[in-house]
Order: C-alpha cells, then sequence, then structure tokens
C-alpha cells in the first residue's frame, strides 16, 4: 500500500491552513506551531476538528452553513472523498472509463447522519443526486437542514427516515426510485462498551503523543454511528439479504468494511445470494488501509445496458 489518496481527492498532503483560514477566519483561533514551527490544531479538540472541517466544506465544497449537534460523528473529511472517488471509478468501468456526472446519477446514503458528508462530497465532486437515510430523527432533521441551507445542495440533496430499524432498503426506497450506488460506512462496534473502549484508546493516544493519521479520526457519535448487535459483520449480512429485494432497482450495492476478516464471509454470502459481480477495492490513508466491497446482482452486459440507459 502506498499510503496515498485517490488522485482526485483533493486532500493531498498537508492541509493548508493558510488558505482554509483565510475562507473560514474562525478557524485561526485553533491554529498553533508544531514542535517543527508549522502551523496545525489540536486534533485532540473537538472544537479544532469540527472548525476545521467547517473550512473544509465551505473551501472545496461550497458549502457555508454546516452544525452537528453536540455528540454527533464529525468525520475525517479527506478518508470520505476517497470512498466517493473510487465509487466514481466503479461506474466508469461501466461508461467507456469515464465517471458519468450530473443529476442522472442517483445515489443512497444509508446511514448518512448529522453531518451529511457524504451526499455533501458526491453532490459538489460530481455533481450526483443523493437520497440519504438515518434511522435517527435528529440526524435526520440536521442533514436535511444543512442540504436546505445551502443553494449549492438544496437541488442535489434529500433525507428520508428509516422508521423500522431493523430494516436497511425497506421504506426507504420506494416502487420508483431507481439508485446508481449504494453506499454505507456501517457501525462496526458489537456493543456499547466495545465502542467506548475504542473511543478512550484513541484519546489516550492523541493526549500521550502517539502518532496518528488526523484524517482518519473520527470524533464523537452517536450509539446507532458506533456500534449495533453482532458488530459489523452481522450489519453487512443484514444489507447484503435485503439487497436481493432490489436486485433490479439499484445498479451497485457498496459499503466500507473496516475489518478485513469480514471481506471473506461477505463475498461468500453475497455469491449465495445471487450476485453475478463482486469486487473488493482497497483504499489506503497514511497508515491506515480500509476497503470497500460492491455487489451487483446485474452482469457486465447489464451493466453496460444500465449505462446507455440512464447516462448517456
Amino acid at each position: 500500500m502506498s499510503g496515498k489518496l485517490h488522485p482526485n481527492n483533493f486532500h493531498q498532503g498537508r492541509y493548508d491552513l493558510a488558505a482554509l483560514s483565510r475562507t473560514c477566519p474562525e478557524l485561526t483561533m485553533f491554529l498553533r506551531p508544531n514542535p517543527k514551527g508549522d502551523q496545525t490544531i489540536d486534533f485532540s479538540d473537538e472544537k479544532a476538528v469540527l472548525c476545521l472541517n467547517k473550512a473544509l466544506l465551505a473551501h472545496f465544497y461550497h458549502v457555508q452553513h454546516w452544525q452537528i449537534p453536540p455528540g454527533y460523528l464529525c468525520p475525517p473529511i479527506p478518508g470520505r472523498a476517497d470512498y466517493i472517488h473510487y465509487l466514481a471509478d466503479l461506474l466508469a468501468a461501466s461508461h467507456q472509463k469515464q465517471c458519468p456526472t450530473g443529476k442522472k446519477v442517483h445515489v443512497l446514503d444509508i446511514g448518512t447522519g448529522a453531518n451529511c458528508i457524504y451526499p455533501i462530497i458526491g453532490s459538489q465532486s460530481y455533481g450526483w443526486q443523493f437520497v440519504g437515510t438515518d434511522i435517527d430523527p435528529v440526524a435526520v432533521k440536521t442533514a436535511s437542514l444543512i442540504a436546505q441551507s445551502n443553494s449549492a445542495l438544496n437541488k442535489l440533496i434529500k433525507v428520508r427516515q428509516q422508521k423500522e430499524s431493523e430494516y436497511i432498503f425497506k421504506g426507504v426506497v420506494k416502487p420508483k426510485d431507481r439508485f446508481d450506488l449504494t453506499l454505507c460506512n456501517p457501525p462496526f462496534h458489537a456493543s456499547m462498551q466495545e465502542a467506548q473502549a475504542a473511543s478512550q484508546r484513541k484519546w489516550q493516544n492523541l493526549n500521550t503523543g502517539v502518532k496518528q493519521n488526523a484524517s482518519q479520526l473520527n470524533f464523537g457519535g452517536q450509539q446507532c454511528e458506533l456500534w449495533c448487535p453482532g458488530g459489523e459483520l452481522a450489519f453487512l449480512e443484514c444489507m447484503a439479504k435485503e439487497s436481493v429485494d432490489y436486485a433490479e432497482q439499484i445498479c451497485w450495492f457498496t459499503s466500507l468494511v473496516s475489518k478485513k476478516d469480514n471481506i471473506k464471509p461477505i463475498q461468500q454470502l453475497v455469491k449465495r445470494l445471487g450476485a453475478k459481480q463482486c469486487e473488493v477495492i482497497n483504499m489506503s490513508q497514511g497508515q491506515k488501509i480500509s476497503r470497500l466491497i460492491a455487489w451487483s446482482f446485474l452482469s457486465k452486459d447489464e451493466h453496460l445496458q444500465w449505462a446507455q440507459a440512464y447516462w448517456s
């Protein structure tokens, strides 16, 4: 692994804090010199990280109004952007190596959260239309407010509440919907205790100077964002089984997979369920290695037909 972000990712190398501060003057309050004398922020300070995200979203993604409630997930933007760019590559494979852009591409974000990060990045990078879903009414209200409050977003992002927590697609995918992609960053802990222990380790590492890749650190998080019974594998198994019912409405089902050992059982499951294609895409940001899994019940020829029908 090279440790590099996707070539199309805006966030290569160190943050240009001077440029970000010009876009978002509030950020200057959190700047401080590191041991080498370069400007940085304290990545253990939640307010500093929140302000950095506001600056990144304003500078690169035309978002002037972005705020999340206390305690909700404040995600690392560079890694989130990588997922979007690798999904663009996935679509390009069926479209003469050119990523389809604009409102003709419809994407479903499962568990969009209060931050609405994936719809923001995807809509502003490629012009795609998004439907974000979440079971948390506060997250749905906040994400909707972000979309409605920004002129760059309000015609490209809609948010729907999943009112039945045992389902992922049912109730939010309407009979006449067509999605080219679904994406998801599933809760990967199996219990609240496991999530709390991981959070404690993160803070200890930051406060004792253990090297961390700041572009990959999550801050905060509600229960549904961090854990679910059975953890990541149980969530992905549920998603895979339910995806069968939407095989003709959705071109690619995808999800991040944080635990490498979960890849093989999901590959085997989607194959048993009748998926005609399954791909695993490795991503790497700094020292952190992550991966996404994508499956489809359409053949490669059917993907070409899909592209011609919807993206031409």
